[in-house]
């Protein structure tokens, strides 16, 4: 009789999206630009749902672990993961990782953009990125640039532009873009692509000069910096960019209410003038427009990894 009743008054059973805390995995320790966004953005999200949002850092082999515990996740909506452009379109081919993440999870959004600087230290008489190729011509394999690690956004930048200009410089990769600073201010290595934020104030304060910003538009931050791409090599891109993502197989209303949500989040003004101060462009694209970039980036990447023969550790 309970149940005729429930079905006349027409009752469903299935409790509305979200009703319990929401887990958002990240692959870098707290304190790092991933952790940061995505705890700004989890506040927004539980305010905006009415539920927790967790902020869980699970590191180690270069941000493989917390990918592969997303891929393997219950896919409710209810484990979530702000990843790296590295995790999801640049460790395919570095690794043999037990998933594919074009299959193994569910775009929900970008999240962010920025784009690398080229700086060099104040030994180095380049003023220019044609004064940087020059001296690496007439002295190959003398200059070197420092990178956050193997296989890293900052060691591809550094390999992308050897190939675009035809030079030869050697690699120094380091534990994280903030390990190399200090050799890079001694003179110990030569020069760095370097996501802005990170070096920005020695840059300001002369200590570092910035040759050009490897997006296709100048950045804000430094609007009287030319890109690469103005400085003889058109079409030269590297950006750097966070994407929130869900198991494949998460149902399609979860995906459509976070997505909404990120999207207001990242609309808010108060986010994009913190976003604005670090160089960090805010995206908030749709979940096809993020699934044709990871498509498009993939290949890229894996190109640039055979044509430089890089190999992780």
């Amino acid at each position: 009789m309970i149940a005729i009743a429930l079905a006349l008054l027409g009752c469903t059973c299935a409790a509305a999206y979200p009703d319990k805390p929401i887990r958002i995995l990240v692959g870098l320790p707290s304190g790092s630009l991933p952790d940061t966004i995505a705890r700004v953005l989890g506040a927004r999200l539980s305010a905006a749902l009415g539920v927790p949002v967790l902020v869980e850092n699970i590191t180690g082999a270069a941000g493989n672990i917390a990918s592969e515990r997303l891929a393997k996740a219950v896919p409710d909506g209810y484990t979530l993961g702000v990843l790296s452009q590295t995790q999801i379109v640049v460790n395919p081919s570095l690794y043999a990782l037990p998933f594919d993440p074009q299959k193994a999870f569910a775009p929900i959004s970008q999240l962010t953009l920025s784009a690398n600087v080229l700086v060099v230290n104040s030994g180095v008489p380049a003023k220019t990125v044609s004064d940087l190729v020059a001296l690496a011509k007439a002295q190959p394999g003398m200059l070197t640039f420092a990178s956050g690690g193997i296989g890293s956004g900052t060691h591809l930048a550094g390999e992308l532009f050897q190939l675009a200009a035809g030079i030869d410089m050697r690699h120094v990769p380091y534990k994280g873009v903030s390990a190399a600073i200090p050799d890079l201010l001694a003179g110990r290595v030569s020069l760095m692509f370097s996501p802005i934020q990170s070096v920005l104030p020695w840059v300001r304060d002369g200590r570092l000069r910035a040759l050009a910003v490897t997006s296709l538009k100048r950045a804000s931050v430094l609007p009287e910096l030319p890109t690469v791409a103005e400085s003889g090599f058109p079409g030269f891109e590297v950006t750097l960019w966070s994407g929130l993502v869900a198991p494949a197989g998460t149902p399609s209303e979860a995906i459509r209410i976070l997505h909404a949500q990120t999207v207001k989040a990242l609309a808010a003004p108060e986010v994009r003038d913190r976003l604005a101060v670090l160089g960090i462009e805010e995206m908030g694209n749709s979940p096809q427009e993020f699934a044709a970039a990871i498509k498009t980036e993939t290949p890229k990447w894996a190109k640039v990894i055979g044509a430089a023969g890089i190999k992780a550790n």
